[in-house]
C-alpha cells in the first residue's frame, strides 16, 4: 500500500478492511471472533470490544499466524479462517461453507471460486472422488503444468476446519521454503496423510476472491462494495437518481421514499429518515436527518436536522448543531454547536456559533454571533419570536428576550429585554457639499 497505515486499516466505504470479514463472520453466526495482530497490536484499538486478539510474535507466515490463535480454538469447534485483506466475503458465503464442511465430515473444506481469468491464483487440483488433492501455486514459471494452468477453480484463502484436526496439523508444519515461513495451505497434505478428507466448496460469487495488495485493488473492490450498498438501499425503497455517483458508507441508514440526487457523499454513522430529499452534491458526515427534511447542496458534519427542516443551498452545519422541526438554515449560512428552535429561520449570509435560539425567530441577513473573545467561547441566547434586522452582531455572552427586535447594523453588547428594540449604532449624519470638497482636493 506504500503507507504508514497497516493495510487492513485502510478504509473501505466507511469501515477499515479488517471490519468487513469480522462483520461477515458475525452475520453468519460465529460464536467467537479472533483477530491475529502483530506484537505492536496496531489493530487492537480498531476492533469491536467482543473480538479477541491473538498476537503473532514474528511474521512467520499464515500457518504461524493461525497457530498464534490456537489457544482460542476448541477441539469440537468448526473453525473458519478468513483473510483480513479479502473484504467482500459475506455471511451467505460463510454459512454455505460451514454447512458443506459439517455435512461432508471432512477435516478441512476450502472455499474455492471459478474464475474466467485465474491468472496468479493457486489452482485447486481434485482427485477422482472430488476431494482436494493439492493446491498448485502459479506465481513463477514452471510452478504448474499446462493442464494445471487450464484449471479455472482457484483457492480463495478461506478455509473451514475441525478444531482438533487443525491444531494437530499446525503442530506438524515445517518451514521448508525459501521464505522460512509456515504456510496454512500446507496443513492440507498433513491432514490427507493422516487419512482425513479435504473438501472444497465453490463460492457462487467470485468477488469473494478479490484481495487487496495496493490502492488500485482497493479502488476496484470499493466499486463493487459501493454497488452492493447502493443496490440494498434502492431495494429498500430509496431513490438514488444516479447510483454511480452516490457514495454511501456501509453504516449509513436511509428511510423509504428518500431521494438522493447525484454527486452526494453520505458517510460515517449518518441516519436519514423517510421522505427526505438530499440535493445534488451534498455531503453528510455522522449526520441525523429527520423525516421530510430537505437538504440542498449543503455540508452537514455531526449535526442533527429534525423533521421538515430545510438546509441550504451552500449551508454548513458543524458538529453540535441541532436544527429543530421546521427550522431553516439558508444560503451561505454556517451554524456551529447551536440549537435552532422549531420554525426558526436563519435565511442567508449568517454565522451562528455557540447559540441557543428559541422558536419562531427570524435571524436577518448577515447576522453574526461573536462567540470567541480570544481566550474563551461564550454563548448567546436569543428567545422566541425574535426578529433581528440585517447586519446585527451579538457579542457573547448576551441574551435577547422573547419578542424582541434589533435595529439594522447594530452591535449588541448588552442584554435586550423581552419585547424591546435593541439599537447599537451612531446616528446618521449627512455632510452637505461633501462631493464638491472632494472634487476641489483632486484638482
Amino acid at each position: 500500500m506504500r503507507s504508514s497505515l497497516p493495510k487492513v486499516l485502510h478504509p473501505l466505504c466507511g469501515r477499515p478492511l479488517i471490519a468487513w470479514p469480522i462483520q461477515a463472520a458475525r452475520d453468519a453466526g460465529a460464536g467467537k471472533v479472533v483477530v491475529v495482530d502483530g506484537p505492536k497490536r496496531r489493530l487492537a484499538d480498531h476492533l469491536p470490544e467482543d473480538v479477541e486478539v491473538a498476537v503473532q510474535a514474528e511474521p512467520k507466515g499464515t500457518g504461524d499466524a493461525v497457530a498464534a490463535a490456537a489457544g482460542s480454538i476448541a477441539d469440537d469447534a468448526t473453525v473458519v479462517v478468513l483473510v483480513g485483506d479479502v473484504p467482500l466475503v459475506d455471511a451467505e458465503t460463510l454459512t454455505g461453507l460451514v454447512k458443506a464442511h459439517e455435512e461432508s465430515g471432512a477435516a478441512a473444506t476450502m472455499l474455492t471460486a471459478e474464475l474466467e481469468d485465474p491468472t496468479g491464483y493457486g489452482r485447486v487440483v481434485r482427485d477422482a472422488e472430488g476431494q482436494v488433492e493439492r493446491v498448485v501455486e502459479t506465481k513463477a514459471g514452471g510452478d504448474a503444468t499446462e493442464a494445471e494452468l487450464a484449471i479455472r477453480e482457484v483457492n480463495t484463502g478461506i478455509l473451514a476446519f475441525d478444531g482438533a484436526a487443525l491444531k494437530e496439523a499446525l503442530g506438524k508444519l515445517e518451514a521448508a521454503n525459501s521464505q522460512g515461513e509456515l504456510f496454512l495451505p500446507d496443513v492440507l497434505p498433513r491432514l490427507k496423510e493422516a487419512g482425513r478428507d479435504v473438501g472444497a466448496h465453490v463460492a457462487t460469487d467470485a468477488a469473494v476472491t478479490l484481495g487487496i495488495n495496493d490502492r488500485a485493488d482497493l479502488a476496484r473492490v470499493r466499486a463493487i462494495a459501493q454497488e452492493r450498498i447502493n443496490l440494498a438501499h434502492m431495494r429498500a425503497g430509496v431513490t438514488l437518481v444516479d447510483p454511480r455517483s452516490a457514495h454511501i458508507d456501509a453504516g449509513v441508514e436511509i428511510g423509504a421514499d428518500t431521494v438522493i440526487e447525484p454527486g452526494c457523499v453520505i458517510s460515517g454513522a449518518t441516519r436519514i429518515g423517510e421522505g427526505v430529499t438530499i440535493g445534488a452534491f451534498s455531503t453528510l458526515i455522522d449526520a441525523e436527518i429527520g423525516d421530510g427534511a430537505t437538504i440542498r447542496r449543503a455540508h452537514i458534519d455531526g449535526a442533527s436536522v429534525h423533521a421538515k427542516a430545510t438546509v441550504g443551498p451552500f449551508a454548513y452545519l458543524r458538529p453540535g448543531t441541532v436544527l429543530h422541526e421546521g427550522a431553516k438554515a439558508g444560503t451561505y449560512v454556517e451554524i456551529k454547536n447551536s440549537n435552532i428552535g422549531k420554525g426558526t429561520k436563519v435565511p442567508h449570509l449568517s454565522y451562528v456559533g455557540d447559540t441557543d435560539v428559541g422558536e419562531g425567530t427570524n435571524i436577518g441577513a448577515g447576522n453574526i454571533t461573536a462567540n470567541y473573545d480570544g481566550r474563551t467561547k461564550h454563548r448567546t441566547t436569543i428567545g422566541d419570536r425574535v426578529k433581528t434586522s440585517v447586519n446585527s452582531s451579538f457579542v457573547a455572552p448576551v441574551t435577547v428576550g422573547d419578542d424582541a427586535y434589533t435595529g439594522a447594523g447594530s452591535v449588541i453588547t448588552e442584554d435586550v429585554p423581552p419585547g424591546a428594540l435593541g439599537i447599537a449604532r451612531e446616528r446618521q449624519r449627512n455632510i452637505e457639499g461633501y462631493a464638491e470638497r472632494v472634487s476641489r482636493r483632486e484638482r
